[in-house]
This record gives structure tokens, sequence and C-alpha cells, in this order.
């Protein structure tokens, strides 16, 4: 079972939570980025990387007997946190769509580059399966 941890006086965090608690079998993910099933980038937009790099992190929980509700932790690795502010909606509905109503603590990086130079995003997840 997951709970969210709101500290007293906090203002209430949009889109993910300051921590999380879990109990159960946990499920690592690798940083997973807009590529398909055959490696192939899925074009240049981030959107439709990012898209692409939920998808993958949810194929990856299903193969872990998991899914998107078992979210405790994701961690964003951005080329670009200017188009990553800028493009908020877009996100938050392509994040609605693949992953749901789950807000898991989360945290948004910008980084120098990835090891596949067409990325744009690289999302890692840590999920826990109640016993």
């Amino acid at each position: 079972m997951h709970r969210i941890l709101q500290p007293d006086g906090w203002k209430r965090p949009a889109g993910y939570a300051n921590g999380m608690t879990a109990r159960g079998r946990q499920v690592f993910v690798a940083g997973q980025i807009g590529w398909d099933a055959q490696e192939r980038i899925v074009g240049d937009d981030f959107i439709a990387q990012l898209e692409q790099a939920l998808r993958n992190v949810v194929a990856v929980l299903r193969a872990g007997d998991a899914g998107p509700e078992h979210i405790a932790r994701m961690t964003w690795y951005l080329a670009d946190r200017e188009e990553f502010n800028a493009r908020g909606e877009e996100i938050g509905a392509v994040y609605r769509k693949v992953i749901g109503p789950i807000f898991p603590a989360m945290t948004a990086i910008q980084v120098s580059g990835f090891v596949e130079p067409a990325a744009k995003v690289e999302i890692e997840v840590t999920a826990v399966v109640p016993d």
C-alpha cells in the first residue's frame, strides 16, 4: 500500500507528491527513452518521445507484474528544461493518458546529454507492489 507524505502547512504540489511510503515487492525500471521495441527513436518531438518513454515504463512494469498504480518514485532526465516548463499542459495530458491519475514522488533534472544522442527525455521508476 502506498501513502502520500504531505507535511503540515506545505502547499500541495501539482502533479507529484513530496514523498511516498510503500510496502511490498520492489520493481526497478531502468531509464526509458522515446524509442520503440526495436530501439528506433519515435521522432524529434519532445512530447512524442515523452509518450513513448512513459509507454516503455508501463511495458517494463507489466513485465514485472506491476502497473502504473504501483509507482512510488519517478526521475525524469531532460535535455531542455525550458521546453519542459513551456509544454506543461501537453506533458500533463500525455502523462494522464499513459500513467493515469498517479502522482508519485518525482524529480526532474536537466542533463547535458544522453547516451542516445537523439533522446530528449529519459525516465526511471521505482514501483512497489503491495504484499
